[in-house]
């Protein structure tokens, strides 16, 4: 059995295999909007159209105008909201395909042809990078090298906007395997999940804000 996973889907599990259950599975609970993913998803938004379309950023977004401007300044084929797909096999797929493994949407890709390279972003909106983690950004790349295999260097970046700070990789083909070796413990442990139906709750600070009421650990 194939199990499609993301870097965010792998990472609800790893924060609690019950939580996971309930919305990637049995799908009976959805997370609820926040303040703060209203808001990320409101810049993704702004930060889309107006790279892509040339929209007017709305007045509350007009900080990121600066950092979009140098974005839209680098030459290439632009890409905006990118759906990427890999089979289990590293073969490049469609999002939704039937034989999708691994699957991940990149904020920004700009293809330079000319150079065989490409650019990765990903916009942050929390505070600062404290809590900045590359391996989305490595994931990503992976699947660039196979969708664009003229491609011979990635150079990648969160972006955080709040904090206007920059957290930058480079990604070189020869790197996939130990970008994929990083995962795998955490793939097998969510292989033994499905394999034994056994979806273990894991108590934390988060649980107040967790959708899934019916567990022991939520005493909201």
């Amino acid at each position: 059995m194939t199990i499609a996973w993301s870097y965010s889907s792998l990472k609800t599990f790893q924060q609690c295999p019950r939580k996971y259950y309930h919305t990637k599975v049995a799908k009976d609970v959805k997370d609820s909007d926040t303040k703060a993913t209203l808001y990320g998803k409101s810049v993704h938004t702004a930060a889309e159209e107006y790279i892509r379309d040339g929209v007017v950023l709305p007045p509350q977004f007009a900080y990121l105008e600066p950092m979009l401007e140098q974005l839209k300044e680098i030459p290439g084929e632009k890409h905006c909201e990118l759906r990427l797909g890999l089979t289990e096999n590293l073969e490049p797929c469609d999002f939704f395909a039937d034989d999708v493994w691994w699957r991940g949407i990149a904020d920004l890709v700009i293809i330079d042809k000319e150079k065989k390279m490409a650019y990765s972003v990903d916009y942050k909106t929390s505070k600062n990078a404290r809590y900045a983690d590359i391996k989305q950004l490595e994931l990503v790349a992976t699947a660039l090298f196979k969708h664009f295999p003229e491609v011979e260097r990635i150079k990648s970046a969160l972006m955080f906007v709040v904090s206007n700070e920059f957290i930058r990789a480079i990604h070189k083909p020869e790197n996939i395997q130990l970008y994929l070796e990083k995962p795998k413990q955490d793939l097998s442990r969510l292989t033994a999940a499905f394999s034994n139906d056994v979806w273990n709750a894991i108590s934390g600070p988060l649980c107040r804000f967790c959708p899934v009421r019916q567990c022991e650990h939520n005493k909201s």
